[in-house]
């Protein structure tokens, strides 16, 4: 009897061994998608994906998905932390009556994930005039210390429901970089920022990128704290917004930029406790320069070129 129980527990735990070890395998530190790829390969380099869901599943946390060629590789919801990278070879996401990219950290299960962290680059979301949102970012309270970041994208065409390019609505706070990227036609916003009233700030920077023909650039709220920098905001019915329904103070810092060629106001800022406070910056041929309303404050370091246009409190000129 006591060697046939042996014999019993030596087999489950073979097969636990078994099992495990095929986990592991399955999950790749990096994985390739291609165009002619296919979804039950396993996604190596040899024997690639065909789309970004497809490779989800067999990369590790923490791991990595690439191009081998230019395609179109899907809508994706990331649930762990990883990075979509596909440098130097044009990699498209079709969001059609969809949203391009989810990331609902609420969902991040995965053992291992000691900082949640999703990283896009090089990446077209193309909302193809019907997209709903081309990144979209959520999380509850209980989801902090989260970070993403988007570099050299372009997400373009989300004219469907209330269009945005990016949308982060994590009210557990968290980090949001946005570097070199495009974000343009948009029903609604380029990119907004606000979380649902908990205390927990999003801190955001957006830096080198280019936002154009929305009905607002950028807006903020619930007190995430921005700072927007050597940026084109232009073209669009409100360039930069700030407001605070919520609790804290939403501020935005914005330096080196060219907010231009707005039909309506070029800053604005329209309830108490938010404030834009602006330095080294262009502003010219807007609606209206800057509207400071409800409580709300926008200021100049005295140093941005305004082609004769006032900020609410300061002067005229360089201003």
């Amino acid at each position: 009897m006591n060697k046939f129980r042996f014999t019993i527990n030596a087999l489950v735990i073979a097969i636990s061994m078994f099992a495990f070890a095929s986990m592991a395998q399955a999950q790749a530190s990096r994985t390739w998608v291609s165009g002619v790829g296919d979804d039950a390969n396993p996604c190596s380099r040899t024997a690639p994906c065909k789309t970004f869901a497809g490779a989800i599943s067999k990369t590790a946390v923490n791991g990595e998905i690439n191009c081998l060629d230019p395609g179109g590789f899907g809508a994706v919801t990331i649930t762990k932390s990883l990075t979509i990278d596909c440098h130097d070879v044009f990699a498209s996401i079709l969001n059609a009556g969809t949203n391009g990219v989810n990331i609902p950290f609420d969902n991040f299960t995965a053992a291992g994930e000691t900082k949640k962290t999703v990283r896009l680059r090089n990446l077209n979301i193309n909302g193809f005039v019907s997209g709903l949102v081309g990144v979209n970012i959520s999380g509850g309270a209980a989801a902090t210390g989260t970070e993403v970041y988007i570099e050299d994208c372009m997400i373009d065409g989300d004219f469907g429901g209330n269009g945005r390019g990016i949308s982060d609505g994590r009210s557990g706070g968290g980090l949001l970089v946005v570097n070199n990227t495009t974000v343009r036609n948009m029903q609604n916003h380029g990119i907004v920022i606000n979380a649902a009233a908990s205390g927990n700030s999003i801190r955001a920077t957006i830096s080198h990128s280019l936002i154009s023909n929305c009905a607002f650039g950028i807006a903020t709220s619930q007190g995430s704290k921005t700072t927007v920098y050597d940026t084109v905001i232009s073209g669009n019915a409100v360039g930069l917004h700030v407001d605070n329904p919520g609790v804290g103070t939403t501020e935005m810092a914005v330096d080196h930029c060219v907010v231009s060629g707005q039909t309506g106001n070029g800053f604005e800022s329209t309830t108490a406790n938010s404030a834009i406070r602006v330095s080294n910056t262009t502003s010219m041929n807007n609606g209206t320069m800057a509207v400071a309303s409800g409580g709300g404050a926008v200021s100049s370091y005295g140093n941005n070129q305004t082609g004769g246009l006032a900020f609410p409190s300061t002067g005229t000129g360089q201003n």
